[in-house]
């Protein structure tokens, strides 16, 4: 059975750290894009980050460059996302997923098909 589980979440102060973690069993994480999503409540869910199969490549939403870094460890099928200076306009929960194929436009969460439960960020101000 396909689950991708999500660690890492918790209540942190502005200005504060927290890593993330995406662990995956029955699927697989290499030679698809893999990425991170949020959902804040009242909101849609909206891409944050996301790595290309070989890690080489990292794309980041804009308001997340130079705070939040994604990683992969394809041995261990994990993904990561270490995030920095967090600010209270990043709460919400954060979602892992993988893409459907090698080549989907990772921007989208369409184009994703398997997904984490999600775990809740909050950041205190």
């Amino acid at each position: 059975q396909a689950q991708l589980v999500e660690s890492g979440g918790g209540l942190v102060q502005a200005g504060g750290s927290l890593r993330l973690s995406c662990a995956a069993s029955g699927v697989t994480f290499s030679n698809y894009y893999i990425g991170w999503f949020r959902q804040a409540p009242g909101k849609e869910r909206e891409f944050v980050a996301a790595i290309n199969w070989s890690g080489g490549y990292a794309y980041y939403a804009d308001s997340m460059k130079g705070r939040f870094t994604i990683s992969r460890d394809n041995a261990k099928n994990t993904l990561y996302l270490q995030m920095n200076s967090l600010k209270p306009e990043d709460t919400a929960v954060y979602y892992c997923a993988r893409s459907k194929a090698r080549y989907s436009d990772y921007r989208w969460a369409y184009e994703y098909d398997y997904w984490g439960q999600g775990t809740q960020v909050t950041v205190s101000s």
